[in-house]
């Protein structure tokens, strides 16, 4: 059975794909799903997470761009952007512990990304958090 961070790392191929160009991956998402043995509830976990992003892309991307210091987010690597995207709308849409959130872009980008991935992903991710939580206090 296939981990949540299985899912996680099937929903980030789905984004990579679409920032690619492929816009019709959404159509495809059940088979890559399955090809990656994502079932049952982590299958559900995972389009739940690809459609949220996919839905609120715009104002994600707006949220992301607001935390890069020094960096232009079309220059980022797609990996980079694909995790970000994705950790981006957990910590804004879904009710999971923010540093939980973070922790898993830093192991997906272990996996996915280079070397410096891991760090970048993690001050981004901590900014976001940290205005996402200044946000609610208002």
């Amino acid at each position: 059975m296939a981990t949540r961070q299985q899912a996680r790392q099937a929903v980030v191929g789905l984004l990579y794909a679409y920032d690619l160009g492929n816009e019709e991956i959404a159509n495809y998402s059940d088979e890559l799903l399955e090809d990656n043995k994502i079932r049952n509830k982590q299958r559900e976990f995972a389009l739940k997470l690809f459609h949220g992003v996919m839905q609120n892309l715009s104002s994600i991307d707006k949220a992301i761009i607001k935390q890069l210091k020094g960096w232009e987010f079309d220059k980022l690597g797609k990996v980079e952007r694909a995790i970000l995207r994705l950790c981006a709308y957990e910590i804004i849409y879904e009710e999971l512990d923010d540093a939980i959130v973070i922790n898993e872009g830093v192991e997906l980008s272990k996996i996915l990304g280079s070397e410096q991935t891991p760090k970048f992903v993690n001050g981004v991710l901590d900014a976001l958090s940290k205005e996402a939580k200044s946000n609610e206090t208002k």
